[in-house]
C-alpha cells in the first residue's frame, strides 16, 4: 500500500478543542471506530513529528507512529467507542504506549490482544506516606538512600530476598496480595488501597508456563531495571486539600515513597507465550489484521481465556512484588529512624496498574455494557462514588499515581466522572518517552546525568550507570505537560505534586 504524503495524512486528523484530536475512519484500512488522542500544544509537536518522519521515510523501518497504531487498534474486532491515546502516548509493540481500547464482551467477534497490555504485565506504581518532613530526612538522606539500595534488590537479573518455593510462587500467582498478608509481608489495610484489592480472582497459575515460573521464582520482591525505580519524595504543592487530606497528605514538605515496578521476567514470558499461541489461533479463527504485532484471539476462545487467566496470575505476581518491596521499604525506614513502620505512619496511599486488561462495566451509547478494557501505559481513574474504589476515596475519586522521570516531579491525581464517560475511566501513566533508549545513550553521558541530579539535591543509587543515560529526564516528555493535558481535558484532576530527594534504580 502506498504511503500518503504528510499533508494527505493530516486530512484525516481533526482538532476538536485545545487538547482533543480525532482520527477519522479511513486513516488506515478497516477502522471500525474513530481514534481519539489528547495532547496540548506543548506535546502536539512530538506526536505529529513522528507521523511526518514516517511519511518521509515512506513507512520503512522502526515502529509505526503512535497515531497509526491508535488507528490500527480501531480496526480490531469488537472494539467500541474510540481507540484512545493518552497525552504520554508513544510508539510501542502493536498498541502504542498510552493506548486504551475496550471490547464488547457480548460480541462473539471481540478479541483480547497481549499487545494491548504489554510485556510487563501490571507494571504499576505504589505510593506510601510517612509522617516525616523533609527536614527530618535531610541529615540522613545519603544513609537512607544507601539503606533502600541495600534492602531492595535492583537491576537486570536481580534476585529477591523474600524466600519463595515453587509452591509459594503458585500460591502468590493465585492469591496476589492475600499471599503477602498470609506470609506477614502486608498490613490488612494495604489490600484495601490496591486496584482490584491486589488480587485478580480470574488468575489460574496452571496457565502460566514452566519457563515463566522459572523466570519469576527468584525475582519476587525485586525492582528490576529499565524505567523502574523507588524514590523518596516530598510533597511540593497541594492543589486539592480535601482530596489530599483523605490520602493522609496534610502539608508540603511531607515525605512519601514512590515504588514503580511490575511482573519482571514472569510477565514478559506470559506475554511472549501468548503472542506465539495467538499468531497460530488467528489462522483458525480467520482474524486478519493491519499489523501482525496486534496478534489476538477471540475473548471466548481457548487461547483468549488461557491468556486472560495467565495475565491475571502475572498481575497478582506484580502486586506481591510491590508489596514485598513495601515491606522492605518499611524495614529500611524503621532502621534509619530507629522507629517502627507503624509509628512512622507508613500506610499505602494507593497502588495502581498501568499495563492490564480487565472486565469492567461502562456506558456505551447510553447502555451499560461489560467490556474488556485494555490499558497499556494508561492508568485506571474511576470517579467518586464508584463501587470498586475504597471507602476512604468515595468522595474524592480513585487516587491516580503519575510517575515522572528520574529527577523530575511526580503527581497524584483523582478520577472524574467525565473520564469515566469519555475514556472508560482512564488517564495517563507518566511522562512517556520522547527519545529512544539508543538515542539517549548516544546523546548523554552518565556523569552528566549524575551531576545534574546532584545539582538538584537528589541522592542517587544505581546498579548500572548505562541505565542513567536511558532514563535521564531529557529522554522523556514533560510530565507536567502530560498531567496538565489530562486536567484540562477533565479526564482526571490534579491533587498534589511530588518532588524527589532520593532515587534508587536498577
Amino acid at each position: 500500500m502506498a504511503v500518503r504524503t504528510y499533508q494527505d495524512e493530516l486530512k484525516f486528523i481533526h482538532r476538536d478543542d485545545n487538547v482533543r484530536f480525532t482520527i477519522e475512519k479511513g486513516f488506515v484500512p478497516n477502522m471500525r471506530v474513530p481514534g481519539k488522542f489528547f495532547v496540548n500544544d506543548a506535546l502536539r509537536e512530538l506526536v505529529f513529528d513522528e507521523l511526518e518522519q514516517h511519511s518521509k521515510s515512506k513507512g520503512i523501518g522502526g515502529f509505526l507512529p503512535a497515531v497509526k497504531q491508535i488507528a490500527n487498534v480501531a480496526s480490531l474486532p469488537g472494539i467500541v467507542g474510540y481507540s484512545l491515546g493518552m497525552p504520554d502516548i508513544h510508539s510501542g509493540y502493536g498498541f502504542s504506549i498510552g493506548n486504551v481500547a475496550a471490547f464488547d464482551m457480548a460480541d462473539p467477534e471481540s478479541v483480547v490482544s497481549p499487545g494491548g497490555v504489554g510485556f510487563d504485565i501490571n507494571c504499576g506504581v505504589r505510593l506510601i506516606r510517612t509522617n516525616l518532613s523533609e527536614k527530618d530526612v535531610a541529615p540522613l538522606k545519603e544513609q537512607l538512600a544507601q539503606s533502600l539500595f541495600d534492602h531492595i534488590p535492583v537491576g537486570v537479573g536481580s534476585q529477591g530476598v523474600i524466600p519463595t518455593s515453587k509452591k509459594d510462587l503458585d500460591d502468590a500467582l493465585e492469591m496476589g496480595i492475600d499471599w503477602s498478608m498470609r506470609e506477614g509481608y502486608a498490613w490488612a489495610e494495604d489490600k484495601e488501597h490496591c486496584e482490584e484489592f491486589g488480587r485478580m480472582l480470574s488468575a489460574d497459575p496452571s496457565k502460566v508456563s514452566a519457563r515463566a515460573k522459572k523466570r519469576g521464582l527468584p525475582q519476587l520482591g525485586t525492582l528490576g531495571a529499565g524505567n523502574h525505580y523507588a524514590e523518596v519524595q516530598v510533597v511540593d504543592e497541594i492543589y486539592d486539600k480535601f482530596a489530599a487530606s483523605k490520602m493522609g497528605i496534610d502539608r508540603t514538605g511531607q515525605v512519601v515513597i514512590f515504588v514503580h515496578s511490575g511482573s519482571r521476567g514472569l510477565g514478559h514470558q506470559v506475554a511472549t507465550d501468548a503472542l506465539l499461541s495467538m499468531e497460530k489461533a488467528m489462522v483458525s479463527q480467520k482474524i486478519t489484521l493491519n499489523d501482525r504485532q496486534l496478534a489476538c484471539a477471540r475473548i471466548n476462545s481457548k487461547e483468549g481465556q488461557e491468556y486472560l487467566a495467565a495475565m491475571a496470575a502475572a498481575a497478582n505476581y506484580a502486586w506481591v512484588n510491590r508489596q514485598s518491596m513495601t515491606f522492605l521499604v518499611r524495614q529500611a525506614f524503621a532502621k534509619a529512624f530507629n522507629s517502627t513502620p507503624d509509628d512512622l505512619d507508613m500506610h499505602v496511599i494507593y497502588d495502581v496498574s498501568h499495563n492490564i486488561a480487565k472486565v469492567e462495566e461502562h456506558l456505551v451509547n447510553g447502555q451499560v455494557k461489560q467490556l474488556l478494557v485494555h490499558r497499556k501505559g494508561s492508568t485506571r481513574a474511576f470517579p467518586p462514588h464508584h463501587p470498586l474504589i475504597p471507602v476512604d476515596y468515595q468522595f474524592t475519586g480513585q487516587p491516580v499515581l503519575i510517575g515522572g522521570t528520574m529527577g523530575t516531579c511526580s503527581y497524584v491525581l483523582t478520577g472524574t466522572e467525565k473520564g469515566m464517560l469519555e475514556t472508560f475511566g482512564s488517564t495517563c501513566h507518566g511522562a512517556g518517552r520522547a527519545m529512544s533508549r539508543n538515542k539517549s545513550r548516544r546523546s548523554l553521558t552518565h556523569t552528566e546525568v549524575i551531576e545534574d541530579l546532584k545539582s538538584k539535591g537528589i541522592s542517587i543509587r544505581v546498579a548500572s550507570p548505562k541505565l542513567l543515560m536511558e532514563e535521564a529526564p531529557d529522554s522523556y516528555k514533560d510530565v507536567t505537560a502530560v498531567v496538565d493535558t489530562c486536567h484540562a481535558a477533565g479526564i482526571s484532576k490534579k491533587t498534589c505534586k511530588l518532588r524527589p530527594i532520593a532515587v534508587i534504580k536498577g
